[in-house]
């Protein structure tokens, strides 16, 4: 694979990112514990969702709608919320309409399977501080929302193999094991100066394939199929 030149506004986030990645702390606040093993998931996907072959790392994998069938995790485990406004300042009040319908889908999968959910909003000008937020809660999931937060995420994300992570609607120029996408057309956000494909469109981020994007990426990650970017319809 060609080496990738950084370009500077992303070498400047590593260097925020290495100087505040610190060893976590054991116990979360909020109630929550020291990390556990997360709670054995309930149901199946169906046949086509899992690969006959294990995918290489970085793989692309496009997903049968409703594959991922009834699998879901029980009730109780613990998801943590992490999202960003765009740093362009051109969002709403309520974070740019993409995300912002992102997270709603996420909170209301989180309701329907029953999960515990805990958000934390990232300051997209920032956004390591609320990174790291996000893994010292010991969720046993962290689901990405945000443009803004791809880049951070990726030097956060290959220094705490340990915290799995499922990014919906953008992906990870090389993700690291711990890293799941879901992508869809008009969903293709790379980080590392990659950016966003020309096929971009902001009104493919409708409430019902956000909400197969959850579904799809939790049946995913629930099934140990990670470190992939998945695609749906």
């Amino acid at each position: 694979m060609p080496q990738r030149t950084r370009p500077a506004a992303a070498s400047a986030c590593i260097a925020a990112a290495l100087a505040l990645i610190l060893p976590l702390s054991a116990c979360a606040s909020d109630g929550w514990t020291a990390t556990r093993d997360a709670p054995a998931p309930l149901g199946a996907v169906t046949a086509g969702f899992l690969p006959e072959e294990t995918p290489a790392p970085e793989s692309t994998i496009p997903i049968p709608d409703g594959s991922w069938g009834s699998l879901a995790p029980a009730p109780g485990y613990r998801v943590v919320l992490l999202w960003s406004a765009d740093a362009s300042g051109t969002e709403d009040a309520g974070g740019s309409a993409p995300t912002r319908v992102t997270v709603d889908a996420v909170r209301a999968w989180a309701g329907t399977v029953r999960a515990e959910l805990r958000v934390i909003e990232a300051d997209p000008h920032d956004p390591i501080p609320g990174i790291v937020r996000s893994m010292e809660l010991n969720g046993d999931l962290i689901v990405v929302a945000g443009d803004a937060l791809i880049d951070p995420l990726a030097v956060v994300s290959a220094n705490h193999l340990d915290r799995e992570f499922l990014v919906l609607g953008a992906e990870l120029a090389e993700p690291t094991g711990n890293v799941t996408a879901v992508d869809w057309t008009g969903a293709s956000f790379r980080g590392e100066g990659l950016g966003t494909a020309s096929g971009y469109d902001p009104a493919s981020f409708t409430a019902e394939r956000c909400g197969n994007a959850i579904r799809a990426g939790a049946a995913a990650v629930l099934s140990g199929l990670t470190g992939v970017v998945l695609t749906i319809g």
